[in-house]
């Protein structure tokens, strides 16, 4: 208590409750518009009803989750065992010029706009899609590579972090014993670091869930529940951004229910990556 005399320690005090209190007005505004469509339609109806139509009083958002989970876990198929090959890269075989190069160049990409990347997906990925693969273009496939590659400055730069924090007696008693630099890796690093990698991943699909632009871009917008990579989809954000501009009554409540849906999935991934965290510290 005696710190909060000092006037520097009030003044942080005030402003990191500033903080979390504009965070809880965010939540409870959303939570306070959304609920009473949630409860009039019925969360079984709303999450598992298959027919969005606003105009005929039909607010079934499963075409919209399934979308997001097909592009979610492509990206983390494709980033992840990427993002954890550059880390590994970074960390154990790279000589520490070539490492002090990569790591910040790495941390760049995460401020490239997303609308650049959808930019990129629309002019170069889509077109390569569309005559090698079929389809129209924009697709899942299409959305999940181009959200692979942003949130590799996420899986990256976690997992770099959780492989550095490893003990250097770990590697150095592995390799006193005979084995060789990849085993050591395999065997001890990535064991002792597991539960950061995993942090790094949760948070990497967290971050793909979240994104909005690129996807809307890049996905192709269209209201049906994917069956195969090349369907084009619409993710739960992008049904959000598309619509919120001209919504309004139960239309705009359920965008809003939407958003409830989308922050309680991000809120899961986020703690569990916390605990996973929690757990290497332990």
């Amino acid at each position: 208590m005696r710190l909060l005399k000092n006037p520097v320690s009030r003044l942080l005090l005030v402003m990191a409750f500033s903080a979390v209190s504009v965070l809880a007005l965010i939540t409870l505004f959303i939570f306070k518009e959304g609920i009473p469509l949630i409860n009039k339609v019925g969360l079984l109806t709303f999450v598992l009803g298959t027919t969005w139509a606003p105009s005929d009083g039909q607010f079934g958002i499963l075409p919209f989750i399934i979308g997001s989970l097909w592009v979610t876990l492509g990206a983390l198929v494709l980033g992840a065992p990427l993002g954890l090959a550059c880390a590994l890269f970074i960390v154990e075989f790279a000589p520490k010029w070539l490492s002090r190069l990569l790591k910040p160049a790495v941390e760049l990409l995460a401020g490239i706009p997303s609308v650049v990347y959808g930019f990129m997906g629309v002019v170069l990925l889509a077109p390569v899609i569309r005559g090698h693969f079929g389809g129209p273009g924009m697709s899942v496939l299409a959305a999940s590579v181009i959200l692979g590659i942003m949130i590799l400055p996420t899986v990256i730069g976690i997992s770099v972090d959780a492989l550095q924090a490893v003990p250097r007696a770990y590697k150095e008693g592995s390799i006193a014993l005979g084995a060789t630099r990849w085993q050591t890796v395999w065997r001890v690093m990535l064991p002792a670091a597991r539960s950061g990698l995993v942090a790094a991943a949760i948070l990497g699909m967290g971050r793909a869930v979240g994104e909005t632009m690129a996807v809307i871009m890049v996905a192709g917008n269209s209201i049906q529940v994917p069956r195969s990579l090349l369907d084009p989809t619409r993710t739960l954000t992008s049904n959000i951004a598309l619509e919120m501009g001209y919504a309004m009554g139960d239309h705009r409540a359920a965008l809003f229910a939407t958003g409830i849906i989308l922050f309680v999935f991000i809120m899961l991934l986020n703690g569990s990556a916390y605990w996973a965290v929690g757990r290497q510290k332990t």
